[in-house]
């Protein structure tokens, strides 16, 4: 398959759909209740991953009777954010019925800027991690200021391929999506957009769906997102076959590179495959430090990249014999 975590039959897809977040939704009402806390906050920026934890919370707290006003979804424009996706976010939370508001972020950026003596031209990584942590600081304090737990939006592949910011993106207070691939949150999204009786919504689930999985973090054009996620670090479907593959069945790189290559057929090269098979095993281990910290969530898969699941690497792992079992290979071929 080459979607392994979704299931390529309907009724089945739509069965695990409902099942995860079941999972999601007991796993926050469970912590919320836990802290007797009544307030949620959300970091939503119109695209995937967040829209789907903002549905999670709304489910959560209907579980526990609790008023969707008590949910507050924090969009937070900046240098990257297009109105697309920033519409997208304001549209599905009023459908919702969250509580929305709007901090443009750029002002404190740009002192934070100067602060540390970095150029406001310079777009090196520095200028893209500013803004996800800033935008974690404001989320983490509006989340005391108002007593709620700050809900986290960072899938399973993000985590595995280490696309995150640490301390920005990286840090909540829960993560809803802790134990879920990308192919799995978008399937998800998918379902609620043709199952949801609201037009409204469903207009605004199948644009954000529409849209390149991008962090909108360096400075666009005539509006356009630009920067592309998987531009960077793959196809999603791709990691998360290599994720399923090695991780859970745990075959070796060279018979994952196979089994990709009969799966995909002729949609990737031999070079692609091994490019980005080889990207994949590389920031596996590189990452690690990231998910040695990793916040709570509900592993809804019998594999996540949490300590507390049990997933044990030292920060400083070498990748060398990942990447030795792939250069054996190239040169068979």
């Amino acid at each position: 398959e080459p979607m392994p975590f979704v299931p390529s039959d309907k009724t089945d897809l739509e069965s695990r759909c409902e099942d995860i977040l079941t999972m999601q939704a007991t796993g926050l009402m469970t912590r919320l209740r836990h802290i007797g806390c009544k307030n949620a906050v959300i970091g939503l920026s119109g695209g995937l991953d967040s829209t789907l934890a903002l549905i999670v919370t709304v489910h959560a707290f209907d579980m526990l009777s609790l008023d969707r006003k008590g949910i507050l979804a924090v969009t937070m424009p900046c240098f990257g954010t297009s109105s697309r996706t920033k519409s997208n976010a304001v549209i599905v939370a009023e459908q919702l019925g969250a509580e929305v508001r709007v901090i443009d972020i750029s002002k404190s950026v740009r002192q934070h800027f100067d602060d540390i003596g970095h150029a406001h031209d310079d777009y090196s990584v520095a200028f893209e991690n500013a803004q996800a942590r800033e935008r974690t600081q404001v989320l983490l304090d509006i989340a005391n200021k108002v007593n709620g737990l700050d809900v986290g939006t960072e899938d399973l592949s993000e985590f595995v391929d280490g696309w995150c910011t640490f301390n920005g993106d990286h840090i909540s207070n829960y993560d809803v999506n802790l134990g879920l691939t990308k192919t799995q949150v978008r399937a998800n999204v998918r379902y609620i957009a043709q199952t949801t009786d609201n037009a409204v919504l469903a207009a605004a689930l199948w644009d954000v769906l529409d849209c390149p999985v991008t962090p909108e973090l360096l400075p666009i054009h005539d509006d356009q997102i630009e920067q592309k996620s998987e531009d960077a670090v793959g196809s999603y479907s791709l990691q998360d076959f290599f994720t399923y593959n090695i991780f859970i069945c745990g075959f070796a790189p060279s018979k994952t590179f196979r089994l990709a290559k009969l799966t995909y057929g002729g949609q990737y090269t031999d070079a692609e495959l091994l490019r980005w098979l080889r990207s994949y095993c590389r920031r596996y281990f590189s990452q690690q430090f990231k998910r040695s910290c990793l916040m709570d969530g509900p592993a809804v898969e019998a594999f996540t990249v949490s300590p507390r699941t049990g997933f044990l690497i030292p920060s400083d792992a070498e990748a060398a014999l990942f990447l030795s079992d792939l250069e054996k290979l190239e040169a068979e071929m």
